[in-house]
């Protein structure tokens, strides 16, 4: 029988997170260091990642390396393993929540450009990042990985086609390595609802409560960014050794 404290333990782990600068990607992070793991930070901005890596290495004394990468050049992704490998030697845990879903007025006015725009980030570089480091991972200790994917995989809205698109692949993608990388590697996603992140600065949140309140039957809210962070934790540690190609809803109850 384990001890609880010890079944969330990362002491000794490397954690990689893409779009880790900020909202639920940052709140990842700093819950990884604060669990003992040593942490990547990737966004396209380094200035960010940079940032935040010296408040997480001032405030939890982990080792945390900030790399600039467009997720959606393939190039770059394969850089950016070789950089996180020749730093720290592996990668225990990798969570793909980079992710952009740009507004659109109608579905007739979508371009090609912002079509692969969207595919590129939220499932081409998934995708690429997962097939080259969940090799290592399974030629290795084997590792965790987790895809961050959306309610609107699941419940698609008119504003959001190619998103919702997108991230149906994330699911997808997920069973299929899970199968591809077993039994070292586990591989799993989370599925969250609405995020009160900076993101949601583009939202009308009034209408937005309306709709949670209508549309809802459970929780009736938007999540605050730190709640993303259970279940992380979960897939990351040991917590969830019998557990993968499972996608777990976070999202209050959301239909």
């Amino acid at each position: 029988m384990y001890e609880a404290q010890k079944l969330f333990d990362l002491a000794g782990k490397v954690a990689l997170v893409t779009g880790g600068s900020r909202g639920l990607g940052r709140e990842m992070v700093e819950a990884f260091a604060a669990s003992g793991a040593d942490v990547v930070i990737v966004s396209r901005k380094l200035p960010n990642c940079e940032q935040l890596a010296k408040e997480v290495e001032q405030n939890t004394g982990r080792r945390a390396l900030a790399v600039a990468c467009n997720v959606s050049e393939w190039n770059q992704v394969e850089d950016l393993a070789e950089r996180v490998y020749d730093h720290f030697g592996k990668v225990d845990i990798l969570v793909n929540n980079a992710g952009m879903s740009p507004l659109y007025d109608h579905v007739s006015n979508v371009t090609e450009a912002y079509w692969e725009k969207v595919i590129g980030v939220n499932l081409k570089g998934p995708f690429r990042l997962t097939a080259i480091i969940g090799t290592r991972m399974a030629q290795g200790d084997g590792g965790s990985i987790i895809f961050i994917s959306s309610m609107g995989s699941i419940q698609p809205r008119a504003n959001i086609i190619p998103y919702a698109a997108a991230k149906a692949g994330v699911n997808a993608l997920t069973i299929g390595f899970a199968h591809a990388f077993a039994p070292k590697v586990r591989v799993n996603c989370i599925v969250p609802g609405p995020f009160l992140t900076d993101i949601a600065k583009a939202w009308d949140l009034e209408a937005e409560r309306k709709r949670w309140e209508q549309g809802s039957p459970f929780l009736r809210r938007g999540g605050e960014p730190y709640e993303i962070v259970g279940a992380a934790l979960y897939f990351a540690s040991d917590a969830s050794s019998y557990t993968t190609g499972s996608l777990l809803q976070v999202s209050g109850g959301e239909l």
